[in-house]
């Protein structure tokens, strides 16, 4: 009786022993993909590259876009985990056009199911346009396990956001000028003549070069531009939709993890501003993607991947010798 009550007690401390070791080791991560069940559908992630280094999960801009610009970082995936998925409503997750699903805390809870679905103890957090706004509210809400951050071309604010289109649109043509001016006041913006402004000014400051493929990228992924349209509004320089009034600029101040900015040369996000909202971030460097519209991580990927490491290898060297 006796010896088999000392086998029950290692036996009990083996499982607890394990149990605890588990929730504080990181998880090995394994390559490949899968969906999450969350409110109104299932959403897509995908893994590139394994092992147990702190991860990336990316976060795609839109509202309605599609993570496949992350494959561009697939050097970094050769370091550590790189997770990226499709917010629900575009890319390979369920489609939709119900608008009760269309509010930030949505998107912030379908962040917080791949994390959970994934038991992520830490990561980075990469958000690029609105997947930057989307970032900042999941870490205002969840900052548990969040390493650091990196924000890439980001938005917070749409009134900080329309007076710097505003800006770029007044370095366009008089005649493109004109033909933006026409289109708001009449709230007409299926006209060939706003269309056309709309493609010069994406060829200035959207993706400003032939548009790149990544040999990862083998699935078709659809936008989705009802939710574009929805949330944002008709095009990058009007916002009329629900997002019209939204600004969260001030929820930088309480970060208290090392971020890195980004923004391109020729960005929507102007260095100018970016630089500004980065001083709002006690621990932060910004960094401009040179010869790049707001597509950075088509039209100089290797910058942005660059700025990336360098971050991450100064977080890290730094995180090792407080140790």
């Amino acid at each position: 009786m006796k010896s088999h009550s000392i086998f029950y007690i290692i036996i009990v401390a083996l499982i607890t022993s394990c149990a605890f070791n588990t929730r504080l080791s990181k998880p090995v991560l394994q390559q490949g993909e899968g969906f999450v069940e969350v409110e109104g559908g299932k959403i897509w992630y995908g893994i590139m590259g394994n092992g147990d280094n702190t991860p990336l999960l990316c976060l795609h801009g839109g509202p309605g876009g599609t993570s496949k610009r992350y494959y561009n970082l697939s050097e970094i995936s050769n370091e550590r985990p790189v997770i990226m998925f499709d917010q629900l409503g575009s890319g390979r997750s369920g489609h939709h056009q119900d608008t009760t699903l269309l509010k930030v805390e949505k998107f912030v809870e379908q962040v917080n199911a791949i994390k959970s679905e994934l038991k992520l103890n830490e990561f980075y957090l990469v958000g690029s346009s609105w997947g930057a706004a989307l970032a900042l509210e999941y870490y205002s809400k969840y900052p548990e396990g969040i390493k650091g951050i990196i924000f890439n071309s980001p938005y917070f604010s749409t009134p900080i956001w329309s007076e710097d289109a505003t800006e770029l649109v007044s370095q366009l043509p008089d005649s493109i000028q004109t033909a933006i001016r026409i289109a708001e006041r009449d709230n007409l913006f299926d006209t060939e003549s706003y269309m056309a402004a709309d493609s010069v000014f994406a060829s200035r400051h959207g993706r400003r070069k032939e548009d790149f493929k990544h040999t990862y990228d083998t699935v078709p992924k659809e936008r989705n531009s009802f939710i574009y349209n929805y949330m944002w509004g008709p095009s990058e320089f009007t916002a009329t939709g629900t997002l019209k009034n939204y600004d969260n600029v001030e929820s930088l101040k309480k970060i208290k993890v090392p971020t890195l900015f980004t923004t391109g040369e020729f960005d929507e996000a102007r260095p100018e501003t970016v630089n500004m909202l980065s001083k709002m971030v006690n621990d932060s460097r910004f960094v401009i993607i040179p010869d790049a519209g707001h597509s950075t991580l088509n039209d100089n990927r290797q910058a942005v991947v660059k700025a990336i490491q360098d971050f991450l290898e100064s977080n890290e060297k730094s995180k090792r010798f407080s140790n």
